[in-house]
């Protein structure tokens, strides 16, 4: 077993706000290159608690090659879908594309169609070089699978308390519009539910140390920045700074009053290269 590095001097904390186990495996990966992190998830995902949409979510499991696509917004919406195993048994000659927005994604749909005995080749998603990962970079790789009698099936997450059926996201909407207009049928399914954390609001809160020294924050949904707004006015977020992984997170960042937001692509190794070649002040 590898010891952990020091951490080195200099460098400030990096407070990391993605869903477990993600967090934790993120934090263990920073430590091991001499930053000091503290796993703080924002988000918890979870099977959606709406027996409508979990009778959807079977029914799109057990015949998912009735669709020409399947395009999965996230690593968890890959997890929840095949997690447990239970997907339909495809006829012969089962033409069903996979798109991923971005690399995270992307990997995550080639361990679970392999496992499936899918080959992963059948994935798509915007090149590893693309500007951004995103519905809008994805577009242009899958836009010639879409048009009239196609299919397309949405598998993604829903906010807790958002009524059923109500399906928000800015890059999603865009993407079923683009379909649409291409004449295709589009559909969505909810893979799993989205919950805010409550942080815990003591002064010795491990998470209000990190803030009150400008700790780095990793965001890579603006729905986590939302756990943080009820604190108001009890906390200085322009000591800290925001790394953030889409435009769209950093506005919500700015929004709430971090004093610098970096952008950084979001895999962890992009995440950690940020990290490295940019210089931090507290």
């Amino acid at each position: 077993m590898s010891t952990p590095a020091v951490p080195r001097p200099g460098r400030p904390s990096v407070v990391v706000t993605r869903p477990q186990p993600e967090a934790d495996a993120w934090v263990t990966a920073l430590r091991e290159r001499g930053w000091s992190a503290l796993a703080m998830p924002l988000l918890a995902v979870a099977p959606p608690a709406d027996p409508a949409e979990r009778e959807a979510l079977a029914q799109a499991r057990a015949g998912w090659w009735r669709f020409d696509a399947l395009m999965f917004v996230s690593g968890a919406a890959v997890h929840h879908f095949f997690g447990d195993g239970r997907l339909g048994t495809p006829p012969v000659g089962a033409h069903t594309r996979f798109w991923a927005p971005g690399p995270g994604t992307a990997k995550a749909l080639a361990q679970a169609l392999t496992r499936g005995g899918i080959a992963p080749d059948r994935i798509d998603s915007p090149s590893p070089a693309a500007a951004q990962f995103d519905s809008e970079h994805l577009w242009p790789v899958v836009a010639a699978q879409m048009g009239p009698g196609r299919r397309l099936l949405i598998v993604r997450g829903r906010s807790a308390g958002a009524q059923p059926g109500e399906l928000p996201g800015s890059g999603r909407e865009w993407l079923m519009r683009q379909c649409q207009s291409a004449g295709a049928e589009v559909s969505a399914c909810v893979a799993y539910e989205r919950r805010v954390c409550s942080l815990d609001g003591s002064p010795q809160a491990p998470w209000r140390e990190a803030a009150q020294q400008g700790a780095v924050w990793l965001f890579s949904s603006s729905e986590s920045l939302a756990a943080l707004a009820p604190l108001g006015a009890t906390v200085d977020w322009s000591r800290c700074a925001a790394l953030v992984t889409h435009p769209r997170i950093g506005q919500a960042a700015h929004g709430l009053g971090f004093g610098r937001v970096v952008d950084t692509r979001p895999a962890l190794d992009d995440v950690l290269r940020t990290l490295e070649s940019t210089t931090w002040t507290n």
